[in-house]
């Protein structure tokens, strides 16, 4: 080697090194190339695509987990995920062949467009977790195998079409569908033997099946199969009663007479049996219908928790160089932006520190307030799922709600971040805070209140069709105030499908379908709604033995909260508030209101001025 020249061997470690980096950076830009490609190849495949003018392929199209190429397209770590396309009035051919080179590609939505024809071959797509086609035209019958080999697929969503023949067998066969929405189209035939434990929400209403509902989904409520003439057994009508309406009534007779004559002897032989047999056998207790602990579904009062308390928050993460630049992720471009070093370095107050995990209020440093909420029981939730919730509950907008501003995911480790309401929560002002009296609310104030909860459940369940239960933990202490005009602001909402399913302690499970058939519906929120309605009005958290021994009996005044200022004259009102109360509280869940009719009864008792704020039917917002 000549003198002065230094020979540097291309399999010296630094060489590698940098060829390895090199190496991704390419395949990294050449793969972005190639998605721009293909998305831009699918934008052109449809027609009325104006909105999509800001796809462009001269930009990358995700920096991190930001799109840069606009709402509809969701990223995750510098990858394409999402494609939402929703109300665009979007029709053509969807090009699936270009889908299908986006690897990374796990959810596709295209609810409420002009798509027509037959079902697209969206299985060539075999990674997809999430479909989303309901509100559509598509028609005609769907091949059996359409489905086939979609093994990662969690949520289908194609009901609101025109589809028509059986309903795809393939459907059984994908081990992880959570999720199923048929409803509002003409399948015919028989529902498929899905196997029990699989599908956790379902829906195949208004169609034209028949025949028996499969054991494995006769736990789901009658709502799920209504407007299906043929179909029969739990929880409908048994098939025993189906077939003999179909009879005729000679054939009815004859059946009675042989039944009865059946009957009568089965009678006897039991009288004769009793009789040599006294021993009693009956069963005296019903301790096998419910074999809860009813504390195990208890929540500690998150008012009696220590506060004031100032602490860093160094326990959320250790610090450690492998974190020292990691990100939390925006859910809004209308706030200050923050990471999490500036959360460990915070000045933090410790708010509550229960079972569903700690809560701070933290004061970040040349920066705004915000609230940090730590939750457990949320490990069986993969990224892409947290994600993708996270981010459509991040799109929600309405004054009665508190908005997700960010949150951060680790398998361990789940923050969600909030703004900070410099006020109390409604059960401080109902019930005290342990340190002194409760703060009293007039009555006019304590209307506003219901309605404003009413109007913000009532924009959860529009905004949030799909989910079983669209806020899932209504309780006072989840409830905040505006300190200026006390509107009410809803928190802990639309947390039912992150929480692990061995975990119980969202309020949601504490209603009565659940006590009696581990299940839940859109209505617990209603019976959630008529608990916070009983409370306001009475000053206490009710229990269900006291709304029983009350319901359907005359209402006595006195158990209105006797110190509600400015009562007077509006005795009449607060009755008809407690009938409504008690309307929500139905132990039946088909005698139950749904959410609308509870609102509208809500919104026709007019405030002190018979003018409200605002009009019940501008609840939407615009998310």
């Amino acid at each position: 080697m000549a003198r002065g020249v230094l020979s540097i061997s291309c399999h010296h470690p630094l060489i590698l090194l940098a060829l390895l980096v090199l190496n991704v950076v390419v395949t990294f830009s050449i793969n972005q190339s190639s998605d721009s490609q293909n998305l831009i190849k699918f934008k052109n495949s449809l027609e009325n695509n104006g909105s999509l003018s800001g796809w462009d392929a001269s930009k990358e199209i995700c920096s991190g987990d930001n799109s840069n190429w606009g709402n509809t397209i969701i990223c995750d770590s510098g990858s394409v995920w999402g494609i939402k396309l929703e109300n665009m009035g979007l029709k053509g051919t969807i090009n699936i062949d270009a889908l299908h080179e986006v690897k990374t590609l796990r959810s596709i939505s295209l609810i409420k467009n002009k798509f027509d024809g037959p079902l697209p071959n969206f299985k060539k797509i075999g990674t997809l977790r999430a479909l989303y086609i309901s509100h559509n035209n598509f028609q005609g019958d769907i091949p059996s195998v359409a489905f086939d080999g979609m093994n990662s697929l969690k949520k289908l969503y194609i009901g609101s079409n025109k589809f028509t023949g059986k309903i795809p067998m393939s459907l059984i066969t994908l081990p992880k569908l959570q999720e199923l929405y048929l409803e509002n189209n003409q399948f015919s035939g028989e529902i498929p033997a899905f196997s029990p434990g699989t599908v956790k929400i379902f829906n195949v209403a208004n169609n034209k099946l028949e025949g028996q509902i499969p054991s494995a989904l006769n736990f789901f409520n009658k709502a799920s199969f209504a407007g299906n003439k043929g179909l029969c057994g739990k929880p409908l009508d048994s098939c025993t009663m189906s077939f003999v309406a179909k009879l005729s009534i000679a054939t009815i007779t004859i059946l009675t007479i042989t039944c009865f004559a059946a009957i009568s002897a089965l009678v006897v032989v039991i009288i004769i049996l009793l009789r040599r047999n006294r021993t009693n056998h009956y069963d005296h207790g019903r301790r096998g219908i419910i074999a809860r602990d009813p504390t195990h579904f208890a929540l500690p009062d998150l008012n009696r928790l220590e506060r004031g308390s100032s602490s860093e928050i160094t326990p959320i993460t250790k610090r450690s160089p492998e974190n020292e630049n990691v990100k939390l992720s925006f859910l809004r471009d209308d706030r200050p932006t923050f990471d999490m070093n500036d959360l460990l370095k915070a000045s933090a107050e410790t708010l509550g520190n229960g079972v569903c995990g700690a809560t701070y209020k933290a004061a970040i440093v040349a920066g705004p307030t915000m609230v940090v909420k730590r939750y457990k029981h949320m490990n069986n939730v993969d990224k892409v799922e947290f994600c993708d919730h996270m981010r459509r509950v991040g799109r929600l907008d309405h004054k009665n709600l508190l908005p997700f501003v960010a949150f951060y995911y680790r398998k361990e480790e789940k923050l969600l971040v909030f703004d900070h309401v410099d006020n109390d929560s409604l059960a401080v002002y109902l019930q005290g805070n342990g340190s002194g009296r409760p703060t009293g609310l007039d009555w006019q104030t304590r209307l506003k209140i219901i309605k404003g909860i009413a109007r913000g459940l009532m924009y959860l369940h529009i905004e949030l069709p799909n989910l079983v239960v669209p806020h899932g933990h209504l309780k006072s202490s989840n409830v905040l105030l505006n300190k200026v005009t006390m509107e009410p602001i809803l928190t802990d909402y639309a947390l039912v499908p992150l929480i692990n399913q061995e975990q119980h302690y969202l309020t949601a499970y504490r209603s009565p379908e659940f006590q009696q058939t581990g299940r839940i519906s859109k209505k617990t929120d209603v019976y959630g709604l008529g608990m916070l309605i009983l409370e306001i009005l009475t000053g206490k958290v009710p229990s269900p033995s006291w709304i029983e021994s009350i319901a359907g009996t005359v209402f006595n005044p006195d158990i209105i909260d006797m110190d509600i200022p400015g009562k007077r004259g509006y005795e009449s009102d607060m009755i008809k508030v407690l009938k409504i109360g008690l309307k929500c509280c139905e132990f039946d869940i088909e005698k139950r209101w749904d959410m609308i009719e509870a609102v509208e009864v809500i919104e026709g008792i007019k405030d002190k001025e018979n003018n409200m704020d605002d009009d019940f039917y501008s609840v939407r917002g615009s998310p």
